[in-house]
C-alpha cells in the first residue's frame, strides 16, 4: 500500500516510543506523586530504556545491515536516520532523568533516606565499608587486564563495569572488573537512618588496590546495552531438537550479541574514550554519560526497606483489589457463570475468582479437561497449582506455553517442566508465531452432553501484574464462543493456523479483516459513524489508513493509546475527527477494547491484542464480543472514566507531541476513580479522608454521570 507518511498523517514508531517515555518520566516530575513514587517511575523509565535499546535499536541495526535502503512506510526513513534521530532524541532524555534523579534523592535525604557517594561517609562508615569490601566484595571479583596474552573480554549485557585505564613499564593497558551477580547493587550501612552506597561506586574506590602494582590513571563505571533482538529466521531455530533446548541455546546466544549502545557514569577522556569505542564497535553517539545510576532494580529492594510508618507517607495509600460483589463467595463459580457473563476488571477486582474458577474445576467430577494458553506467567502462581492438580486429580490438561515471551523465557521454560511433570500436556505454539491470546477453556460432561466455560482476557494470567496492570478477564457459558474456543484449541493442537471461528476474532486469520470490515460498516453510516478504541499500541497501516478513511467520511473517532502510536489525529482532511490521549499513573494501562457503532447496534471485543502488525499478522491473538448487557455497560463505565480525565491523560497532538486536557475542567484520576469506585461497591470507607475536596467533587460528578447509565 502507498507509503502513510506521504499522506501526512503518520509518524515513526521509535520516536514514538520514545515521547512516551517521556511521558513515563514526566510522572517522576509530578509533585502530587509521592517522592518513592517518583524514583520508582525513574527506574521504570531506565528499564523501559534499555529495552528499547535491546530490542528495536537491535532490530534497526539488524535492518540496516541487511536491507540499508528500506524506507520506513510511517516516517520515509532509512534504518540510519532512524538510527541517528532516536540517538539525537535519547540524549535530552538522559540530562533530564539526571536532574528528576537528583532533585528526588536529595528530597529523600529529607527523610533519612541517603544515597551515598564515598567522599560523603563519616570515618566510622569508611571503616564499616572497608570491612565489607575485603569480607564480601573483594573475594569474588575477577579483575583482568588486556595486552597481548589477555584478550579483550566479553562484556555481558547490562552487567555493571569498572573500566580502568592503567601504567605501567611507560605503556597504557586497559583493565576491567565486572560486578558479579552474587553481589547485591547497594550496600546498606548499619544505623536506623537509611544510608546506603551502590556495590559499583565501593570498587570503584577500590580499584587502585586491585590493580596494584600498576598505576590507575582514570577509572569509571560502565555497562553495555547489548541487541537482544534474536530472528527467528536464525539456523539456531531450524534445530530438530525439543523446543525447550533450543529457546535455551538462544537465552545464551542473546548475551553475546553486538553492542548498541555505552552508558558511563562520568566523562572520561578522548583517549579512554576512543579506546572503549573500538573495541565495542561503537560511534560517538551511541555513548551516553550519566550521573544517575546505570541499572535501578535496586529501588524495589529500597523502598521495603523504609520502615511502614515512614513509607507510608512516600507511596500510593494501599489498594488491595476487591472481591466483586456481583460473585458470590462460597457459591460455585461453574453456577455462577452459567446464570450469566462475570468480567474481572484488574487490578480494581481481584483475580481471585477466576483462581476460585481453576481451582473448582480441578475437583469437578463433571470437568473433563482444561485448556489454557500461558503468555507470563508470575514467580509463584497459584494457577499452575490448579493446573497440575487438575491433572494429577485425572482431568486431561492441555497447556499452551509460549516460550518466546521475551525476557520470561527461562520463567516459561521451568513453568512448562513443572506442568509437564504434573501430567499436562504442553504445547509450545508455532515456529513463526507466538502465541500471545489468553484464553481458557473448561468442558464439562452433563446430561445434553458437553457444557463449555470460556475465560477470554486482555492480559496475561501472572498473579503479579494483575495487581499492577489495567485488565479485563471475561468468564462466560456462551456455547457459541465455548465452540469456537474448543476449534481454537484443536488448531492449536494440530498446527492449523487457518482455522474458521464464528464468534471469536483469530490473529492471524479473521481479527484484521475483521475489523477492517467493522470500520467499514462505520464508515457507511457517515457522520452517524462511531468507533472508540482502547489499546496499548498502533502501528498497522491498514488500520493507520482505514482509520483515515473513517475520519474523512464524518465518523467520530475515539482512541485511548498508552504507547506507540503511529497515527497523527487532527490533521485537516486527513485524520480531524480522531482524538487520541494516553494516560500514564499509577498503574499500567494494558486492557485492550473495541467498539463499533453506538446504542443497540453496538458491536463491542475485548481482546490480547493491540493494532500492531506483529499482533495481526504475525502472533495467535483473540478477540471476543461482549454480548451481556451489564458487562457491556460496565466497560463502558471505564472507557467514560478514562474520557473524563484531566489529570493523567495527555491528548496526543496533530505534531506527535502530548498536552495535558483542559485545565479548566474539574480534576479526575481514572485510576483512583475507578479505585474509589471498586471500594464503594464493597462497601468501604477507606477513601474520604485521602482525598481533596475538589478531587472529590469530580468524582462524585463522575459517579452522577455514571450512575445515570446504570
Amino acid at each position: 500500500m502507498d507509503y502513510l507518511y506521504q499522506n501526512g498523517y503518520s509518524q515513526n514508531r521509535e520516536l514514538s516510543w520514545l515521547r512516551f517515555n517521556d511521558r513515563v518520566l514526566s510522572e517522576a516530575m509530578d509533585e502530587s506523586v509521592p517522592l518513592l513514587e517518583r524514583l520508582k517511575f525513574i527506574a521504570i523509565f531506565s528499564s523501559n530504556l534499555d529495552e528499547f535499546f535491546m530490542i528495536r535499536v537491535g532490530s534497526l541495526f539488524d535492518i540496516l545491515h541487511g536491507d540499508p535502503d528500506m524506507i520506513d512506510s510511517k516516517s520515509g526513513m532509512t534504518p540510519r536516520q532512524q538510527l541517528d534521530h532516536i540517538f539525537e532524541t535519547v540524549r535530552p532524555l538522559y540530562r533530564k532523568q539526571e536532574a528528576l534523579f537528583s532533585e528526588v534523592e536529595q528530597q529523600l535525604r529529607l527523610h533519612d533516606i541517603c544515597c551515598l557517594g564515598y567522599k560523603e561517609l563519616a570515618k566510622n562508615e569508611r571503616a564499616c565499608v572497608k570491612q565489607y569490601y575485603e569480607a564480601s566484595i573483594a573475594p569474588v571479583l575477577s579483575p583482568q587486564i588486556v595486552d597481548v596474552q589477555h584478550p579483550f573480554p566479553h562484556l555481558a549485557n547490562k552487567v555493571i563495569h569498572i573500566g580502568v585505564m592503567l601504567k605501567h613499564k611507560n605503556r597504557e593497558i586497559f583493565g576491567v572488573i565486572p560486578l558479579p551477580d552474587a553481589l547485591p547493587d547497594v550496600f546498606y550501612l548499619p544505623g536506623s537512618e537509611i544510608r546506603y552506597l551502590h556495590t559499583a561506586s565501593i570498587i570503584l574506590e577500590y580499584a587502585d588496590k586491585l590493580f596494584h602494582p600498576y598505576e590507575v590513571l582514570e577509572k569509571v563505571i560502565f555497562t553495555v546495552t547489548r541487541n537482544a533482538d534474536v530472528n527467528p529466521d536464525d539456523d539456531i531455530f531450524a534445530d530438530e531438537t525439543d523446543f525447550r533446548q533450543r529457546m535455551k541455546k538462544v537465552l545464551n546466544r542473546r548475551s553475546r550479541l553486538a553492542p548498541v549502545r555505552l552508558e558511563l557514569s562520568h566523562k572520561i577522556s578522548a583517549s579512554f574514550a576512543v579506546y572503549l569505542k573500538e573495541k565495542l564497535n561503537l560511534a560517538d553517539n551511541q555513548i551516553y554519560t550519566t550521573s544517575a545510576p546505570l541499572k535501578m532494580g535496586y529501588v524495589y529492594g529500597l523502598i521495603s526497606k523504609v520502615p511502614k510508618g515512614k513509607r507510608d507517607a512516600l507511596v500510593y495509600p494501599p489498594f488491595t483489589p476487591v472481591w466483586p460483589v456481583s460473585i458470590r463467595r462460597g457459591e460455585s463459580m461453574l453456577h455462577q457463570i452459567e446464570r450469566g457473563d462475570i468480567l474481572l476488571s484488574y487490578p480494581y477486582e481481584s483475580m481471585e475468582p477466576f483462581l476460585h474458577l481453576l481451582k473448582e474445576a480441578s475437583t469437578d467430577p463433571s470437568v473433563i479437561s482444561i485448556k489454557i494458553t500461558i503468555y507470563r506467567l508470575a514467580g509463584k502462581a497459584k494457577l499452575v497449582e490448579h493446573l497440575c492438580n487438575a491433572a494429577e486429580n485425572g482431568k486431561s490438561v492441555t497447556v499452551l506455553i509460549e516460550l518466546r515471551a521475551r525476557f520470561d523465557e527461562q520463567n516459561n521454560i521451568d513453568w512448562s517442566e513443572r506442568l509437564e511433570e504434573a501430567g499436562c500436556n504442553i504445547l509450545y505454539g508455532f515456529d513463526s508465531f507466538k502465541v500471545h491470546s489468553k484464553v481458557c477453556l473448561i468442558t464439562r460432561k452433563v446430561r445434553s452432553g458437553v457444557q463449555y466455560i470460556t475465560q477470554v482476557g486482555t492480559g496475561n494470567y501472572n498473579e503479579n501484574t494483575a495487581k499492577l496492570y489495567t485488565d479485563l478477564s471475561l468468564m462466560t457459558a456462551n456455547q457459541q464462543i465455548g465452540q469456537d474456543a474448543a476449534a481454537f484449541f484443536k488448531n492449536l493442537s494440530i498446527g492449523n493456523l487457518y482455522g474458521e471461528y464464528h464468534t471469536l476474532l483469530v490473529a492471524p486469520v479473521t481479527l484484521k479483516s475483521t475489523l477492517l470490515k467493522l470500520m467499514d460498516e462505520e464508515i457507511a453510516k457517515g457522520e452517524n459513524g462511531r468507533i472508540v478504541v482502547k489499546i496499548n499500541s498502533m502501528t498497522d497501516a491498514e488500520l493507520i489508513a482505514k482509520l483515515s478513511e473513517a475520519s474523512c467520511a464524518g465518523v467520530k473517532i475515539t482512541m485511548v493509546i498508552r504507547g506507540i502510536c503511529c497515527l497523527l489525529p487532527g490533521i485537516p482532511g486527513r485524520t480531524e475527527n480522531i482524538r487520541i490521549s494516553s494516560i500514564v499513573g499509577r498503574y499500567l494501562e494494558h486492557s485492550r477494547i473495541y467498539c463499533f457503532g453506538t446504542g443497540r447496534e453496538e458491536k463491542m471485543y475485548i481482546s490480547s491484542a493491540d493494532f500492531m502488525t506483529r499482533n495481526t499478522e504475525r502472533r495467535v491473538e483473540v478477540a471476543c464480543p461482549i454480548y451481556d448487557s451489564r458487562v457491556r455497560e460496565k466497560i463502558h463505565q471505564i472507557l467514560e472514566a478514562e474520557e473524563y480525565d484531566t489529570l493523567k491523560a495527555r491528548v496526543l497532538q496533530p505534531d506527535g507531541t502530548y498536552v495535558q486536557k483542559d485545565p479548566m475542567r474539574s480534576p479526575l484520576d481514572s485510576q483512583q476513580f475507578l479505585m474509589e469506585d471498586a471500594e464503594r461497591r464493597q462497601g468501604t470507607e477507606q477513601r474520604a479522608e485521602r482525598k481533596s475536596s475538589s478531587l472529590g467533587q469530580a468524582f462524585q460528578k463522575l459517579r452522577e454521570l455514571l450512575g445515570r447509565r446504570s
